[in-house]
């Protein structure tokens, strides 16, 4: 059966329709929330609840083609929202803390991401993580396409600059 034949038969209520849903998208909510946490545990956990709230609210899907990026940015809401609470440092803060200096353009980036706005790492994190067409991504936060662009060129001009001053600082 299609995808998004699947799909409305979960919107309509019919749970084997979610069930295989939540099967199908597993790996790619699992692969975000281990972006976001860091850690098995705290993202198996987030797969849990996000399953949950998904399954409370999917009778509010109105498209069956968005299913997928749907269930991302209720993964990534949930995820920004635990970050919040837990008010966590970020890993490049306590590897710098322990001496750990090796592979820091891993670090770097992450470190770049996190200087964005809340907003602007989910844009980046759906375009270039998820690879979510702009169309889907302007349908979603119910934004014109040409924001989308906008807000896109402005947080990677905002990670370029990031990124070079952390260049600059590192060759100094």
């Amino acid at each position: 059966m299609e995808t998004i034949e699947i799909a409305r038969k979960a919107i309509k209520g019919d749970d084997e329709a979610f069930l295989q849903i939540m099967q199908l998208y597993k790996d790619t909510l699992y692969r975000t929330a281990y972006a976001f946490l860091k850690n098995e545990h705290d993202a198996l956990e987030a797969m849990q609840e996000v399953t949950f709230r998904a399954y409370q609210k999917i009778h509010t899907l109105k498209e069956p083609t968005y299913m997928k990026t749907w269930l991302v940015r209720i993964m990534m809401n949930y995820c920004q929202d635990q970050l919040k609470k837990k008010k966590r440092d970020s890993p490049s803060e306590i590897l710098e803390t322990i001496g750990y200096k090796e592979d820091t353009t891993y670090l770097e980036m992450n470190e770049a991401i996190a200087s964005l706005s809340t907003a602007d790492q989910q844009l980046i994190f759906l375009k270039y993580f998820q690879n979510t067409k702009i169309k889907e991504i302007a349908k979603l936060e119910r934004i014109p396409e040409g924001t989308v662009k906008s807000r896109l060129h402005k947080a990677l001009k905002s990670l370029r600059n990031f990124l070079s001053e952390k260049g600059d600082a590192g060759h100094v």
